[in-house]
């Protein structure tokens, strides 16, 4: 897989580096250091900025990947290039307006079961454009096949920053109300640096022309907000509306169980950095007999990486639950249902990329409408009854059905295939370390018996995978272990 394997080796490493920040973060210092009513302040505006990004970002980082490599010179280039850094001003504007000129019908839905939030509200736009724009540069680098550092500001360097900022709180050199708009500062640096970083790899040069195929870029565009706003609410629209239905608070038991389930996406989103530019390109070229076989190493070797990740929490989660305070506790179950949903993102490899970059991508504007109706009717019937572990139950609900409709829409529309016989004994190694291991506890030390139990895990899921050959990647990264070791 050449640049795929060499840059999503990098963004992997990258990625869970920022995730072990970001652990720290969630796991420790938030708890710690701010407490459950800030720590559900600051995770609700940020899911809510989310939701926004796509919105304001019109679906630009993702038209930027799909029609670059359609432009042969580079005077088309630089006037498409420029036109998209301006093409999200059209939403921009009357979105910010319409926000501040019905603020206070808008933030009541959300302020009157909770008025703690209300310095904070006015905030949630701002943040969303900061994170809009930073994925469209994003994207200006990673056609240019330059995503390592743009996936280190993306991962780690925000984090650092917040991590700064959660010892401030507990130095008291500033106080937890200045700390959630700092927070929200951070997303305003981590794109000031993206910028820098991107006019570095690509020099702008402002050519103000409309592109020939504007309609189409347009049409792109809106399928983008929808798809895309669709993939965030997934992970996001829970956090928004708890706060509707409950306590505030609630959002910081949530975070804490969403961060570890999330940590099971990690090696996919390290891979689709690379790998949507290839997959865009690969279409362009209608190279099918190379995408199809991208679409089953990318998802093999997705469920491959998933696979061990999810059965390290799956399997060390009474346990992780015991090195955090006890107000965090009761969010076992929401970790084994996000996580269950994580993992069949994981497994269908470049899906997403493939659809995005289809002639039939306005079809799946049905799906995500759909999609977005059933999550919300969901919500709304699950989280009243059982709070955190009902949000977590309609998600899990709406994220099997969006995907298996995704997964069926590519094999019958394009006749691609992301599972191989591999896929099925991948699963039976994974269910059954999950029988071997689960009730299998030592009498120690809650981290000692983490480090002891992650030790037999990893020996068994590295064994099992290695000698069935599920992924020659896989063989290939510990036989490289393996020489350097000289074993």
């Amino acid at each position: 897989m050449g640049i795929v394997q060499n840059q999503s080796i990098k963004n992997t490493i990258i990625t869970f580096f920022g995730f072990g920040i970001g652990a720290i973060n969630a796991l420790f210092l938030y708890t710690n250091f701010l407490g459950k009513l800030h720590y559900g302040i600051v995770t609700t505006v940020l899911s809510f900025a989310h939701i926004m990004m796509p919105i304001l970002a019109f679906g630009v980082q993702n038209t930027l990947i799909r029609f670059f490599s359609h432009y042969k010179t580079e005077k088309e280039r630089n006037e498409f290039l420029t036109f998209l850094l301006v093409m999200p001003l059209a939403l921009i504007i009357p979105i910010f307006l319409a926000f501040y000129a019905f603020y206070e019908p808008i933030s009541s839905l959300w302020v009157i079961e909770n008025p703690t939030l209300k310095p904070f509200f006015w905030l949630i736009p701002v943040v969303g454009l900061f994170m809009a724009y930073f994925e469209i540069f994003y994207a200006w680098v990673k056609i240019q096949m330059q995503s390592v550092v743009g996936n280190f500001i993306s991962e780690v360097f925000v984090r650092l920053l917040v991590m700064v900022l959660l010892f401030a709180v507990y130095y008291d050199i500033i106080q937890k109300d200045t700390f959630v708009y700092c927070a929200t500062l951070c997303y305003l640096v981590q794109l000031l640096v993206m910028i820098i970083y991107a006019f570095s790899i690509k020099k702008p040069v402002l050519r103000f022309v409309i592109p020939a195929n504007v309609k189409e870029i347009v049409h792109y565009s809106f399928f983008i907000i929808v798809s895309g706003g669709v993939a965030v609410m997934l992970i996001d629209f829970d956090k928004v509306m708890i706060p509707i239905y409950k306590d505030i608070t609630n959002n910081a038991l949530y975070a804490v169980a969403i961060f570890i389930s999330t940590v099971i996406a990690v090696p996919s989103r390290a891979m689709t950095q690379i790998i949507a530019p290839i997959t865009a390109k690969l279409m362009v070229e209608q190279k099918w007999s190379e995408l199809n076989n991208l679409y089953k190493k990318s998802a093999i070797n997705l469920q491959v990486m998933g696979g061990f990740i999810m059965l390290m929490i799956f399997l060390n989660i009474k346990e992780i639950y015991h090195i955090i305070p006890k107000d965090y506790s009761g969010g076992i179950w929401v970790v084994f249902m996000i996580g269950l949903s994580k993992f069949y993102d994981v497994i269908l490899g470049n899906n997403n990329s493939i659809i995005v970059n289809t002639k039939y991508y306005r079809t799946v504007l049905l799906f995500g409408i759909f999609t977005v109706v059933l999550m919300i009717v969901l919500n709304m019937i699950f989280i009243p009854l059982y709070g955190i572990e009902g949000s977590a139950f309609a998600t899990l609900i709406t994220v099997m059905i969006y995907n298996t409709i995704k997964l069926l829409f590519v094999v019958n529309k394009l006749k691609l295939y992301p599972f191989t016989n591999k896929t099925f004994y991948s699963f039976g190694i994974i269910i059954l370390g999950f029988v071997l291991f689960y009730y299998w506890d030592f009498p120690f030390n809650a981290f000692i018996n983490i480090v002891l139990k992650s030790v037999l895990i990893a020996a068994f899921y590295v064994l099992t995978n290695y000698k069935l050959a599920i992924s020659e990647e896989f063989n290939g990264v510990v036989n490289g272990v393996l020489k350097r070791l000289k074993i």
